[in-house]
């Protein structure tokens, strides 16, 4: 039985970090390749994991050729675009100046429901709304609504708007984080003084603090029931 669990923490320990070195990407981003690879190496560790008279090494050594060559054709696709266009395909586009490509939608074995149903999750239930809509390689659906359809900004009305940055987490769960702290040019006098507007004397009883680009404070205590 203990051997039985070291493999099973080896092989998941392996596929952890072969997963980590493809790279950080949600599911439906992946490429075609890239969901091969995954499909394929979890299977490689199912095998020797149900197995235990298969050998470890026999699990191990395809999933390190698997993370090779998905390495080895990422940087390729990287370097080249024909490379890219083989492994990754090329985009689509499905409705082109208000107009629906049939053919691209035939092409790409994409039927009408499948279109209305992306577009109300990207929230155009009017398809007249549409100039433009790209099938990207990766199956998911970019939407251009028309001019006059899309939300505004301030740029339309000629606005100047000040900077945005991200916000500075200070604290989170009750841990104070001194290098946003520094980062924001504050220190820990500064924090307390601020807790105390919001009846806190402790960095432990904040679940979270955050200080934006504005230099406004949010924080929130923890539950104390």
């Amino acid at each position: 039985m203990i051997i039985v669990v070291l493999r099973t923490i080896i092989l998941y320990t392996l596929v952890i970090i072969a997963l980590r070195l493809m790279g950080k990407r949600e599911i439906g981003q992946l490429q075609p390749y890239e969901l091969v690879v995954i499909i394929m190496i979890s299977e490689l560790a199912a095998i020797p994991t149900e197995n235990v008279g298969i050998p470890l090494l026999s699990g191990i050594i395809p999933i390190m050729v698997l993370l090779l060559a998905s390495v080895t054709l990422a940087w390729i696709s990287l370097k080249s675009e024909r490379a890219r266009t083989v492994l990754c395909g090329s985009p689509s586009i499905l409705i082109e100046r208000g107009k629906i490509l049939e053919q691209e939608l035939k092409k790409n074995r994409y039927s009408l429901t499948d279109l209305l149903e992306e577009l109300r999750i990207k929230n155009v239930p009017n398809i007249a709304d549409v100039e433009f809509a790209v099938l990207e390689t990766n199956g998911q659906l970019s939407v251009f609504p028309k001019s006059q359809n899309r939300p505004t900004i301030p740029k339309d009305f000629m606005l100047k708007t000040q900077y945005e940055g991200l916000p500075l987490t200070l604290i989170m769960d009750g841990a104070l984080n001194q290098r946003n702290l520094q980062q924001g040019n504050k220190d820990l006098n500064w924090l307390m003084n601020e807790l105390k507007k919001y009846n806190i004397n402790r960095v432990e009883d904040v679940f979270l603090a955050s200080l934006d680009t504005s230099n406004t404070l949010f924080v929130q205590a923890k539950n104390r029931s």
